[in-house]
């Protein structure tokens, strides 16, 4: 087939006269050209390659990865959700602050490293068609628009809980009022706030951008339970008894939105890891996975566990949300197992799935990871008051980014 393509593409050239020496130049081009298209066209329709595929070995280790996966990300969200009622697990502790930095490192090098490497391979990948897919730089722009549309949701969720919790909260306090008893009103005394009771993000009005929505509340959580707030242990001010109220509010209802935005964007990919290695046929490829996985989504699980833990759910609803996760891998795997023998990930629907909704996950995890994990720890009045914490953070943020970045190497 090769022969007569080379044949067909000299037939002009010899026909119209062509000298001996541009012939020979042309022949020595073409002859090139149409090998390498048409070895694209084989492994295009043929889908993996042969050199290391044993259907029994491979089928053997997916039993083993989805054992490991299962336990590993089974681990990560059940230690916080145990741990909360642990004196040295507790959400409020420096250790969960220095472990969750850690995760949060490996959440922002998922992100960048692995789901948007993984998008641009699978968007410019030769079996897709030229026009649109490489006219356009689409792996960057899904990112884009998940982060996006991930601060839009962030926003109008946190509101909505934010409402609602409020609404819970005057019903509740209406009830107590016992009939018949005259009701004594309260009338805050709002005195001069402290300017240097501020924490990042907060302006002069009281208004609270995104970001630093998160940092004050984990600097209230902290100074309302050592009863100081600022460094050197001078009193808050008369400010924060009337604001105490609103800020559990803000607090309860920003982790319940983190948590759940979180989980989606973990969710999307685990699907696109699990069928990746569930439709592979290549030991070669599956004995790596396993390991990068599981060291994955253990510290996943664990960032995960920490906001649910946070949130407060009930523990119904904190039992499903982690058995969602830990679970959703597993399933990709045994799903990619079922359909390997008709799958073909060369295939430009494959391709194009694959790449938009590792791209989408890329921009979740990236706007997770930098606003909800990352800055809302690190620009808190508690970080910034306790330098050994500070270290320890920024070494255990640094540290999983780098261990999960270097995993790229093999998975």
């Amino acid at each position: 087939m090769i022969i007569v393509d080379v044949l067909w593409k000299l037939f002009p050239l010899y026909s119209f006269g062509s000298e001996r020496d541009s012939l020979s130049e042309s022949i020595l081009q073409i002859i090139p050209e149409t090998m390498a298209s048409s070895t694209t066209k084989i492994l295009c329709d043929a889908g993996e390659s042969d050199l290391c595929r044993d259907d029994s070995a491979a089928f053997l280790l997916k039993f083993v990865a989805i054992a490991s996966i299962l336990l590993a990300g089974a681990a990560g969200v059940a230690i916080p959700l145990i741990g909360r009622n642990r004196r040295f697990l507790q959400t409020e502790g420096n250790l969960f602050v220095a472990a969750k930095a850690f995760a949060a490192g490996v959440i922002l090098a998922t992100g960048f490293v692995h789901m948007l490497a993984g998008g641009t391979e699978a968007l410019s990948n030769p079996c897709l068609p030229d026009y649109p897919w490489s006219k356009f730089p689409f792996p960057g722009f899904f990112a884009m628009v998940a982060a996006l549309v991930t601060l839009l949701v962030d926003f109008m969720g946190t509101q909505y809980y934010e409402r609602k919790q409020e609404r819970n909260q005057a019903a509740s306090e209406a009830a107590v009022v016992e009939p018949g008893r005259e009701e004594t009103a309260v009338v805050p005394v709002v005195g001069e706030r402290v300017n240097d009771n501020k924490v990042f993000g907060e302006e002069d009005g009281g208004g609270i951008h995104i970001v630093g929505i998160r940092a004050h509340a984990a600097h209230h959580r902290h100074s309302h339970s050592n009863s100081h707030g600022t460094c050197d242990g001078h009193a808050h001010g008369h400010s924060h008894g009337h604001v105490h109220g609103n800020s559990d509010v803000e607090n309860g209802a920003r982790h319940v939105v983190v948590s759940q935005i979180l989980e989606l964007g973990i969710v999307s990919h685990s699907i696109i890891i699990g069928l990746s290695l569930g439709v592979s046929q290549s030991p070669c490829t599956i004995r790596p996975l396993i390991a990068a996985l599981s060291f994955h989504q253990f510290f996943e699980g664990f960032a995960l566990g920490g906001c649910i833990s946070q949130a407060q759910f009930r523990n119904k609803s904190a039992t499903i949300m982690a058995c969602f996760f830990a679970l959703t891998t597993p399933i990709g795997i045994g799903i990619g197992t079922a359909v390997a023998s008709s799958f073909n990930s060369h295939s430009p629907g494959a391709l194009v799935t694959e790449g938009i909704l590792d791209s989408l996950s890329a921009g979740i995890l990236v706007y997770m990871a930098l606003v909800d994990l990352i800055a809302a720890d690190f620009l808190s009045k508690r970080m910034s008051c306790n330098v050994r914490l500070q270290v320890v953070s920024y070494i255990m943020l640094f540290l999983g980014a780098g261990l999960m970045s270097a995993l790229a190497i093999w998975a």
